[in-house]
Formats: C-alpha cells, sequence, structure tokens
C-alpha cells in the first residue's frame, strides 16, 4: 500500500517514487518551475516560449516567488497554473522557504525546473526539505562583476557555486557565454550544459507589409533605410553608442533612419534626448516606447541591432529580428555573435565608430541582397533555434533526470 506523507506519494520503502514505480502506475511527471517574478525579461519570456512548446508528456505549473508580472497572463492563457511565495520585491523574507516547501508538499512535482540565482537556491533548498525532488537550475546571466550587480544577486551567485553539487541534478546554462563565466565561477562542470533560448517561427517571420506600415506611421519616404534596436532604457544596453553611431552615419548616409522602442524609450527620457541632440539627429531617431507589436516592427526595419556594452548572455531581440529574415549588426556580447554567425556583422563593444561601418555596410547593399541575406539569418535561427527543437532539448533533460531518480 501506498502512504501519502503530507501529500507526497513515496514507494512502499518510504522513498520516493523511481521513474520505473512512476510508469507502472501511468503517471504524468509534473515538473514545477520556480522563477523568481514573471516580468519581461529573457528567462521570463523563455520560460513562457517553453511552456507553449513543451512536449504533453509533462505537467507543468509554475511557482513565483514575488507576485504578478506582465507574462503572468500569457502563461495562464495556456492553462499553467500559477502559484506564488508571495515574496516582496527586494524584501529578504525568511518565512518564504517554508511557503515554498509548502507548495511543493502540496503539488507534488517529480521535478523541479528553476531560473536565475534566487529561484536557483531556494528551489534547490525547498525541494530538499520536500523530500529530495530532483532539480535543474536555470543560469541566464553572464555578468558578476560587482560593480554592474546587485550584492544579493552576486552573494546569491557564489553561495550556488558551492552549494550546486547538493541541490542541482544539471544546470541549464542559456548560452555558451554563461557556461564559461559560471564554471570560473566554481559551478561544477559535470552538471553544466547549454541548451539556447528558442524563437517561435510562426510568431517571428518576414512581413512584406509591415515595411510600409511602420513607414507610414513614422512619416518617412517608402525607401527611406531604417535601422532599429528593441531594447529597454539601462546601461547594459548602451544607447549611447547607439545615437552616437547613427550621428555618425547619418554624415554618410543623410536618408537613414533609426527606430528605438521598449521601456524608458520614449521623449520623456530627457538623458537619452540631451544624447540624441548632441549627435545631431534629432529628426531621425524615432522613439516608440513600450510596444506590443514587436515582430512587427522587426520585420519592417533593414537593419537590426545590438549596441550592448556588457552583461548579455543570449540576446532574444537579435534572434527575432533573424527569423523576420533581417541582418543584424551586433556588439560581441554574450553568445550574439555566435548567433549571428556569418549571416551580419560583429563588432567590439563602445564602439560607435566600428557599429556605424557594420550599419552602413547592411544598408549599402542592394534590396534583393539584404533580402538574401536575411534568407539566410532566417534559415541559421530554423536550423539552430526553432522553439521545438529546444523545447526538445529541454524534455529530453527533463526524462534524463527523472530515469535516474
Amino acid at each position: 500500500m501506498h502512504k501519502e506523507s503530507e501529500g507526497w506519494t513515496t514507494n512502499r520503502a518510504g522513498g520516493m517514487m523511481t521513474g520505473l514505480e512512476r510508469e507502472s502506475r501511468n503517471e504524468m511527471p509534473r515538473i514545477v518551475h520556480i522563477i523568481t517574478a514573471l516580468e519581461t525579461g529573457g528567462a521570463e519570456i523563455m520560460l513562457w516560449r517553453l511552456l507553449s512548446a513543451m512536449d504533453r508528456r509533462f505537467e507543468p505549473h509554475v511557482i513565483t516567488l514575488v507576485p504578478d508580472g506582465k507574462i503572468e497572463d500569457r502563461i495562464r492563457g495556456l492553462g499553467i497554473p500559477i502559484d506564488t511565495v508571495d515574496m516582496k520585491r527586494g524584501w529578504p523574507d525568511p518565512l518564504a522557504l517554508v511557503r515554498l516547501r509548502r507548495l511543493l508538499r502540496r503539488i507534488r512535482p517529480h521535478l523541479i525546473q528553476t531560473w536565475m540565482y534566487h529561484a536557483d537556491l531556494l528551489g534547490g533548498l525547498a525541494a530538499r526539505m520536500a523530500g529530495g525532488i530532483p532539480v535543474v537550475w536555470g543560469i541566464h546571466h553572464t555578468d558578476l562583476d560587482p560593480g554592474g550587480n546587485r550584492r544579493s544577486t552576486l552573494w546569491t551567485a557564489r553561495i550556488n557555486a558551492r552549494l550546486a553539487p547538493r541541490l542541482a541534478r544539471r544546470i541549464v546554462c542559456c548560452s555558451h557565454a554563461t557556461y564559461a563565466v559560471h564554471l570560473q565561477a566554481g559551478y561544477p562542470a559535470d552538471r553544466m550544459l547549454v541548451i539556447p533560448n528558442g524563437f517561435d517561427l510562426a510568431a517571428f517571420r518576414p512581413d512584406p507589409d509591415a515595411r510600409q506600415e511602420l513607414r507610414r506611421e513614422l512619416g518617412l519616404e517608402t525607401d527611406a533605410p531604417l535601422v532599429g534596436m528593441a531594447a529597454r532604457f539601462h546601461p547594459q544596453k548602451d544607447h549611447r553608442n547607439f545615437v552616437r553611431a547613427a550621428g555618425i552615419l547619418g554624415e554618410k548616409m543623410p536618408r537613414a533612419h533609426y527606430v528605438l522602442w521598449g521601456d524608458g524609450l520614449d521623449s520623456s527620457n530627457s538623458t537619452l534626448c540631451d544624447w540624441i541632440r548632441e549627435a545631431g539627429v534629432m529628426d531621425r531617431i524615432h522613439l516608440l516606447g513600450r510596444r506590443d507589436d514587436v515582430s512587427r516592427i522587426l520585420a519592417a526595419q533593414d537593419v537590426a541591432t545590438l549596441s550592448s556594452s556588457y552583461g548579455e548572455a543570449f540576446p532574444l531581440v537579435i534572434g527575432e529580428a533573424m527569423a523576420c529574415g533581417v541582418p543584424c549588426a551586433v556588439t560581441r556580447v554574450g553568445d550574439a555573435a555566435e548567433i549571428v554567425g556569418d549571416t551580419g556583422r560583429i563588432v567590439c563593444p563602445r564602439d560607435p565608430a566600428a557599429l556605424a561601418e557594420a550599419w552602413g555596410d547592411l544598408l549599402a547593399m542592394s534590396g534583393p541582397e539584404r533580402e538574401a541575406l536575411g534568407s539566410v539569418a532566417r534559415r541559421r535561427i530554423e536550423e539552430n533555434y526553432a522553439l521545438g527543437k529546444v523545447a526538445g532539448l529541454y524534455g529530453n533533460l527533463y526524462e534524463e533526470v527523472l530515469k535516474k531518480n
């Protein structure tokens, strides 16, 4: 007779059920994803995309440490339940671990996937307290520089490096850059692997109509060259590098226009507007603010770009633009260069002249030449980063861990 202990399924010996025992009962594996919050960052978006594409042989459930978030409704729309530990943002809560343990006892997952440092730590500890549930950690960070991170983030990353052999069965790094940084930080190499982010090729695809629609919206000529970047206003994204590059290219290609969109990228941003004024491109840089029609704007560009100076792991916006058939010019940060490969241009960070030259090279191509290069870019995403393939890699990893449990 099986025993139910505090809601957790055990076998006759009182231990956790093995994979064979679970299969004999024809029980679908429950996978709980624990994430700090559900804002619109790369890890949060990737969780939503993964859940939308994950093999239905798994029964998913999501737990957030901090309640609410812009991605929450999208996940609920998939029919996936969400619980929260109800921590306050930026406020240490010693009882959070107890509440998380209680949730795990109720949900009874067969495996836990955690996302980002704080969820890795709390999820790993709570899983041990709840009966030794196997845990797969997720790391979506490449910058452990004290100058660019909160102390709590650095402390948590260091603690995790020490506890990883005890708490994590496997550790998924979203990029090769992430892997290298954390290997150097002391994370165990035998636990780590790279599974890149994935892209929905149906949601992000070439859209011939978008080109004219966006130019009409901006009041531009139908053949106006357009360079764009989607990124929140943050030092990591180095918008000053972008603006300076626009000023440099503007002297050679005065018809070129530029679009920036994301949180903090509107006319109320006085710092950004001062940079634009200094560069002499007030009439050519268009600030769109936060937009929901991301795929349409990406598909309307001639060149997509990333001007970041540090801290990127696997920048989603580059793969999204490539899936839309748009060639990219990017700085060599994180895995940006690996994503682009030979389908675009790659320059060093903090070098606006080099970035301007890269934009100019791509804009100087004829329309058919640039379209052909964009097709190659989309094919690269199809072959290496299609969402279905990436979801399959996660599914295979979960099966591997469950069979060994």
